[in-house]
């Protein structure tokens, strides 16, 4: 051998010693770290009234999301999703704690109150302390949490003790007491637009678009904490009201909609004492939507830039259904009944996507049933922290779907909501099981029973043809709001007719 190269294999054979030596001497749980994989990022997309139907993935021709249908074929989509109430805050309690609203105590939209034929109970107008968020159990292993975006979960005088940074979150832009973005003046100031009178995010340059706003805080918050593990809660305002977006969107969905054929279909139709709309063709609308899917793309583009894709779960999720019967219908949820603010498939079935790296097979379609408290004990498993089961009480992990286990199933899935939504819809209850739904009407306790695996749109009520289906589902769900003790509404001894009016 040359007197080189016997040189070299020499160096190598003592580095190789000192490698050897170091790690025999190094502590047991120094090694055991050192082998474990770094932890995944997460980003969670909460986008606020989005329909089951407002992407392309999910069948929407005349809004146009390219990258979210990017997201799509590189994760999970799931067909069959749930927020776990028709209207926003109670969802977001979910989320955050891992349990159904009637048990958290917050099961309308803080502060609405309004009655009719009957009095809703109570509940409570701030997210408690005590409850340990998902933020909270993902900063004690170690992440940095951000929070960006609409909260709503807090109100009152004190409403800063229960904001985001209160509850895990180490930053906080645009979480507050606001459900919406207030102030508006004119169609491009105020509410969407500067000055967005929100407390807890101060105003951009004039002409800023409050999503674009977001996604630079998104930004920044990923480069910032690129080289740690984070969790991302970009809870987004839109595609709520006010209706508002950038003029060139606006126009461009405008000279769509003029190119587009004259749909056959009726614009509305009836549902209950309100009308619903069957077509999606609102430019301003549309237009908002484009700017949430820019944030989607703009967001998939900094992980990539900074090469974090391949380690950071995507999840992308709505609050509850499309705005549909009211408050100017913006949008519809067909073939799907109804919408925000009712029990139907419209108000509570959500557009769902998953992209985890190396798990979710690309372009999979999930018909597995899930709720919004679902999230927590799954992201747990996902990061490989243990679970807090007395914490996310109601929620059942769903890795098993996206691991496309046959056997996954997470058993039945429960609804209460004992309000009037500001939408048309009355108080009620519902619960899923397998393909049976059943919902239960408080203001005269009358059932309405669907198989949604033949009748998706709710059009043919089985309850008088299946009265021992319907009442075994009915049990059940009375089972269940005895166990989460599900405040019931109460009858109105001043109630002579007429639509529900606001409560003081």
């Amino acid at each position: 051998m040359k007197p080189d190269r016997l040189l070299n294999r020499r160096r190598f054979l003592k580095r190789l010693g000192f490698t050897a030596a170091a790690l025999a001497s190094a502590p047991l749980s120094a090694l055991a770290e050192a082998q474990q994989p770094p932890k995944p990022n997460f980003v969670f997309f909460l986008i606020d009234d989005m329909g089951w139907t407002d992407l392309g993935c999910f069948g929407s021709t005349f809004y146009e999301t390219p990258h979210i249908d990017r997201l799509a074929a590189q994760g999970m989509r799931f067909t069959d999703a749930y927020a776990a109430c028709p209207v926003c805050s109670p969802t977001r309690a979910s989320i955050m704690t891992g349990k159904y609203p009637a048990r958290v105590g917050i099961t309308n939209y803080i502060a609405g109150r309004r009655e009719g034929k009957l009095i809703e109970p109570d509940y409570l107008f701030n997210m408690p302390l005590e409850e340990v968020t998902v933020a909270e159990a993902f900063k004690e292993a170690g992440y940095r949490c951000g929070f960006l975006g609409k909260w709503h979960l807090c109100h009152g005088p004190d409403e800063e003790t229960y904001r985001p940074d209160r509850q895990g979150f180490d930053m906080n832009k645009g979480g507050s007491i606001a459900g919406a973005p207030r102030g508006r003046k004119s169609a491009f100031e105020g509410g969407f637009f500067p000055p967005y009178a929100n407390p807890a995010l101060p105003d951009g340059p004039k002409g800023e678009y409050l999503t674009d706003r977001l996604t630079d805080e998104a930004v920044t918050f990923i480069e910032a904490n690129k080289d740690r593990p984070f969790f991302l809660y970009l809870s987004h305002y839109a595609v709520h009201n006010p209706q508002q977006a950038k003029a060139e969107y606006i126009e461009k969905y405008k000279a769509k909609l003029e190119k587009m054929p004259a749909s056959d279909q009726p614009e509305f139709i009836a549902e209950g004492a309100s009308q619903a709309r069957q077509i999606q063709n609102k430019p301003v609308y549309a237009a908002m939507v484009q700017s949430v899917d820019d944030s989607v793309g703009r967001v998939m583009a900094e992980l990539a830039r900074l090469g974090l894709a391949d380690n950071t779960v995507v999840i992308f999720m709505s609050d509850n259904g499309g705005l549909s019967t009211s408050e100017g219908s913006p949008t519809s949820n067909v073939p799907l009944r109804a919408g925000k603010g009712w029990l139907y498939e419209g108000g509570i079935r959500e557009p769902m996507i998953v992209k985890w790296p190396g798990v979710t097979k690309p372009g999979a379609v999930s018909d597995a049933v899930v709720t919004s408290t679902d999230f927590y004990p799954t992201m747990l498993e996902m990061a490989g922290l243990p679970s807090k089961p007395s914490q996310h009480v109601d929620g059942r992990s769903f890795v098993g779907a996206l691991k496309q286990q046959p056997d996954f199933d997470r058993g039945p899935v429960f609804w209460h909501y004992p309000h009037y939504g500001n939408q048309g819809g009355t108080p009620g209850g519902a619960v899923r099981s397998g393909d049976y739904k059943l919902i239960e009407f408080y203001e005269d306790m009358h059932l309405e029973l669907y198989n949604l695996a033949e009748d998706l749109s709710e059009k043919n009520n089985l309850a008088a043809k299946m009265p021992q289906k319907a009442n075994a589902l009915r049990q059940m769900l009375h089972n269940w709001r005895k166990q989460v003790n599900a405040k019931m509404p109460t009858p109105n001894p001043n109630y002579k007719g007429g639509p529900p009016q606001a409560r003081p």
